[in-house]
């Protein structure tokens, strides 16, 4: 059982949303020590950790570079017909970089429209994606 959620059955399918590393400055965010492969390995090791829990986990990675209508469009475009996720989560790489924030609202908002019966959780590292999922699913 979820801290939060409630769950019923099986285990959600869930969607991890966040900045493709590879096309991120770290040096440029809040994070500078972190690099594109240590994001990836920590995603990679959070969607094999999902999916061994039984949950069904998908990565979804935005180029940060585009403009964000073209990004949320891209989202809804995942999303429609995909309404069927439990959970979805925004990584911390969106939420906590200032300059991200018009990116972070349009994404919540692309969320709730798209997948309205989609629980939201938030990581706060590449690492604990799992411990945010399972507060809510």
């Amino acid at each position: 059982m979820s801290t939060f959620g409630a769950k019923v059955g099986e285990k959600a399918r869930v969607l991890l949303v966040g900045l493709d590393p590879a096309k991120i400055d770290f040096s440029k965010t809040p994070f500078p020590d972190l690099t594109a492969e240590k994001v990836m390995e920590g995603l990679n090791k959070d969607v094999t950790s999902l999916n061994t829990k039984g949950y069904t986990a998908e990565l979804f990675l935005i180029d940060g570079t585009q403009e964000v209508t073209k990004l949320s469009d891209n989202l809804k475009a995942h999303l429609t017909g995909n309404t069927d996720y439990g959970c979805v989560m925004i990584g911390n790489g969106v939420r906590s970089v200032p300059s991200n924030f018009l990116l972070f609202e349009a994404l919540c908002n692309t969320v709730h429209a798209n997948a309205p019966k989609a629980k939201m959780a938030f990581n706060t590292s590449p690492h604990d994606s799992l411990e945010a999922i399972e507060r809510w699913c």
